[in-house]
């Protein structure tokens, strides 16, 4: 049997002093017309270092330049074939950063945007997250406790395998 092939991709939990996270919205194309908000990232492009991809990905995407090295803080992987097309499943690491609120707008053109399913992008109060009754989704599904569980420990000494 073949190994699974695993698309591995980065993301950002881009966190302000007040506790609003950075969220971008992607439309879902199966099932049409749900949607679910991620922290901001994507796939690892070959030759591409973890680090080297957050840059990239979040300039393209909101416009922010990552200096210094932020901390690794969770790491899920999702197995099942319906997360993105042609991977058998999705590895996820995260990594912490810490900004002042800024309007996003990255490199890529809305068209850019589209074509990845991005079709906003927004900050949320963690206690709004934490409230938020649907009908989107959040990826993973219960960032608002993960997120609440950073905010209140910190950052953890190795990063936390998440389930969901």
């Amino acid at each position: 049997m073949p190994p699974p092939r695993l698309r591995h991709s980065v993301r950002a939990l881009i966190l302000t002093a007040d506790h609003q996270i950075l969220l971008c919205r992607h439309l879902v194309t199966d099932p049409a017309g749900d949607a679910v908000w991620t922290a901001p990232g994507g796939g690892i492009e070959p030759g591409e270092t973890r680090l080297d991809a957050l840059r990239r990905e979040l300039a393209e995407e909101v416009g922010l330049t990552l200096t210094g090295t932020p901390p690794h803080v969770w790491h899920r992987t999702t197995m099942t074939p319906d997360v993105l097309p042609g991977y058998d499943g999705i590895i996820n690491d995260y990594y912490l950063v810490h900004t002042t609120r800024f309007t996003p707008h990255g490199t890529m053109t809305p068209a850019q945007l589209a074509a990845e399913n991005i079709v906003d992008r927004r900050w949320w109060p963690l206690a709004e997250l934490a409230a938020y009754p649907g009908p989107d989704l959040f990826g993973p599904r219960n960032l608002a406790t993960h997120l609440t569980t950073l905010v209140t420990n910190g950052v953890p000494p190795q990063p936390l395998t998440l389930d969901r």
